[in-house]
């Protein structure tokens, strides 16, 4: 219900066992330390100025809102990935023409046959950034404390950031390069439905290697996400629209939908950046890479 990785509860109950209150009184610290983050983050960083105090009722009428349980947790995680990531970020686009044609008749034949399953754009870009972390494992890593080792995951877990009413959730799709874009897409229905819910489990929660950001049916056009650690890359999908594109004898309209690529320098160079993405490009552009 919390999220929290119970590996860092200590339990209080017979032979160690964790307790609904070991996990509350967590939650409690946790959300402590985050209230105190953005004080320490002034006064603890060299060279890093107090927060600013301000009195903002000298000009005029101001109401104090408490942020969300999922904020304050979540604040301290950002203020950290932001401050102690070296972060990149690489832009581009991806002509999802003959993918959206394919999608919507794939919907159109579950909606006759009346198959419980709806497909929309992130299972397929799930499956793009599956073949991705495949190719190059690097990115399917997670980086030691000291910044000194690497470990390489055998396995492809990839988040997916929900917006529900009480604040953001990443739900984790295990094993997304063993299963269907049918497969995906009814389980990221049950699951979005319960992040919206409030009803996702600790286990749902865990054990991401990457993270896949959407924002695009909120209008956006490009934007820069933030590395979820312990990994180290993300993806930010923004809003599709059509654009000439010029085919070598013409321009033709296409529809372009807006990627963007965020990692860790100290694992990820410039170049692999550039590889990463293309790769997602070409799995996205030609529908065969991605159902055969």
């Amino acid at each position: 219900e919390f999220g929290v990785n119970l590996a860092k509860v200590k339990g209080t109950g017979r032979k160690g066992r964790i307790l609904r209150e070991d996990v509350q009184a967590y939650v409690k610290d946790a959300i402590k330390r985050a209230e105190a983050a953005p004080a320490a983050a002034g006064g603890g960083i060299p060279g890093m100025l107090p927060w600013p105090k301000v009195d903002f009722s000298k000009f005029g009428e101001v109401e104090e809102v408490e942020l969300g349980r999922i904020q304050k947790i979540s604040g301290a995680n950002l203020s950290r990935n932001w401050v102690m990531i070296p972060h990149v970020t690489h832009f581009d686009k991806t002509d999802i023409t003959d993918l959206e044609a394919f999608r919507k008749q794939q919907n159109a034949e579950a909606e006759k046959r009346k198959l419980d399953v709806k497909y929309t754009p992130v299972v397929f870009i799930m499956k793009a950034v599956a073949a991705a972390l495949e190719q190059m494992p690097r990115f399917n890593s997670s980086l030691s404390e000291d910044g000194q080792r690497l470990t390489l995951k055998k396995y492809i877990n990839i988040g997916v950031a929900v917006d529900t009413p009480n604040g953001l959730v990443v739900p984790v799709f295990k094993d997304v390069n063993k299963k269907s874009v049918t497969e995906l897409s009814r389980e990221l229905t049950t699951i979005s439905k319960k992040a919206r819910d409030g009803k996702l489990t600790a286990g749902e929660m865990q054990g991401g290697c990457f993270t896949i950001s959407s924002i695009g049916g909120l209008g956006t056009t490009h934007f820069a996400p933030i590395v979820n650690a312990p990994e180290v890359a993300i993806l930010g999908v923004s809003k599709s629209a059509m654009e000439p594109v010029w085919n070598g004898k013409e321009f033709v309209p296409r529809l372009m939908m807006p990627i963007s690529l965020s990692f860790d320098h100290r694992v990820i160079d410039g170049a692999d950046g550039a590889r990463f993405i293309t790769i997602i490009n070409n799995m996205l552009s030609d529908i065969r890479r991605l159902v055969m």
